[in-house]
């Protein structure tokens, strides 16, 4: 066979078996991966192959010292790839976290029907009577049905910390009595709750670390009228990014007359579920979509956090194909300044395969201290960093990025993966070359 043709066939047999290699990385679990690395070990224990893989191993990595500025390359580019894809992928995962663990299963949300959301929905007083006396609704003491009729509306505030005429928009939730009762994770933690009837506003400690003029005793301006800001809440979810009235206020003054956007009910158990969705879709009069809050916090939530782990995998992409060329740049002038020495070792009967293992995991060990760096950079710089997006076109959600461990895992994944990509052509190339061209080369 004519020797380029074999070379380039050699090449693609190559590319095919690291995309394999790296589809299973991707995909297999942690507990895969760990039997992996325990046949490896295994084998440079046990076979006469891998003792001469861990004795060439051996003299690179105690020689890493002496190459401390071309292995620094290597793991401060993988460091700053692993760093930002954790840094955005934890974005995405505390945006999922605030607004998914919104709700639980014992509350019910009802919207019009053929409504996706809140903002989209308008309930009439007639359909608000007939849903508030389903039997599943629980009632409180003197027998009221535990339901909040709400009405949900964007207001514009000063953000805090911008310029003057730099506006923001939060979500404006006008409440009854009952809506702390249905949500009873939510408390009062400064002031006092709003009176009935009058322009007083509380407001949730994410929306007063957003807007300016939000602290209890000040005044702001909603509409066309001036509310008195007499609390603050705090729920940790969603909620935490509103501002709450009375709802007949807000009504008044947004002119939505007895309408609402949707009813919050609190069940008698999370068994009953089914059966209220049964009563309601069984009366031709109520033309309507429920679900559990947290199933509909949690679709809320999917398609903004899709959106940001796409952009983080983006991202994170066209730095790693940065940091691969880095990796192959520093291990080819790796292996040509180990030419002699790898030539030698062949020659007195060293075989290819443990030269490959040995400079890939040389390799690998660069990209593990680069994606241990990296996600130590992440995890202190950006877990609980608060942040706000837009939020179902209404208003602005404020949360905070969460670093998790499967985070922390994923990123060292992708660094392990930029060292195998980045190390497996130059240790080929090593086991390749002429034992007579390394030494004449030398």
């Amino acid at each position: 066979m004519h020797p380029f043709l074999k070379s380039v066939l050699q090449n693609a047999g190559l590319v095919f078996a690291l995309v394999i290699a790296l589809v299973v990385w991707i995909l297999a679990p942690w507990y895969v991966l760990l039997a992996l690395a325990v046949i490896a070990a295994l084998w440079m224990l046990l076979s006469h192959g891998g003792r001469q893989a861990a004795s060439v191993s051996h003299v690179g990595i105690s020689t890493l010292g002496q190459r401390l500025g071309a292995s620094s390359v290597v793991v401060i580019g993988i460091a700053g790839v692993v760093a930002v894809l954790v840094a955005l992928l934890s974005m995405a995962e505390g945006y999922r976290h605030t607004v998914g663990s919104t709700g639980d299963a014992s509350t019910a949300i009802v919207l019009r029907g053929g409504s996706a959301a809140e903002v989209m929905s308008v309930i009439d007083r007639s359909l608000i009577n007939t849903v508030v006396q389903a039997p599943e609704i629980a009632r409180d003491a003197s027998g009221r049905p535990l339901a909040s009729p709400e009405l949900v509306v964007a207001a514009n505030l000063p953000l805090r910390g911008g310029a003057p005429d730099e506006d923001g928009s939060v979500q404006f939730r006008g409440v009854g009595e009952l809506a702390f009762q249905v949500r009873p994770n939510l408390r009062i933690v400064e002031g006092r709750m709003f009176e009935t009837g009058r322009r007083e506003l509380i407001v949730g400690k994410g929306a007063r670390r957003q807007f300016a003029g939000l602290e209890p005793g000040q005044t702001v301006r909603l509409g066309s009228d001036t509310w008195e800001v007499v609390g603050a809440f705090e729920s940790n979810d969603a909620n935490d990014s509103e501002i709450w009235a009375d709802a007949e206020v807000v009504a008044t003054t947004y002119r939505r007359g007895s309408s609402r956007a949707s009813i919050t009910a609190r069940l008698t158990s999370a068994d009953a579920f089914k059966a209220f969705k049964a009563t309601l879709d069984a009366d031709p009069r109520t033309q309507v979509e429920v679900s559990t809050t947290l199933d509909y916090f949690a679709k809320q939530s999917e398609g903004m956090s899709k959106v940001l782990r796409i952009i983080g995998i983006v991202v994170g992409s066209i730095m790693a194909v940065g940091a691969v060329f880095g990796a192959l740049n520093t291990m080819f002038a790796t292996v040509a300044a180990r030419a002699r020495e790898i030539a030698t070792l062949r020659a007195i009967g060293f075989r290819g395969l443990p030269v490959v293992v040995a400079v890939m995991l040389e390799t690998m060990l660069l990209a593990l201290l680069g994606g241990v760096l990296g996600g130590f950079i992440a995890w202190v710089v950006f877990d609980g960093y608060g942040a706000s997006t837009l939020a179902g076109g209404v208003g602005q959600m404020t949360f905070e990025f969460l670093v998790t461990p499967a985070l922390l895992w994923s990123g060292l994944k992708w660094a392990l993966a930029i060292g195998f990509v980045g190390g497996l052509f130059p240790a080929v190339r090593a086991a390749q070359l002429p034992v007579t061209t390394a030494l004449r080369a030398a």
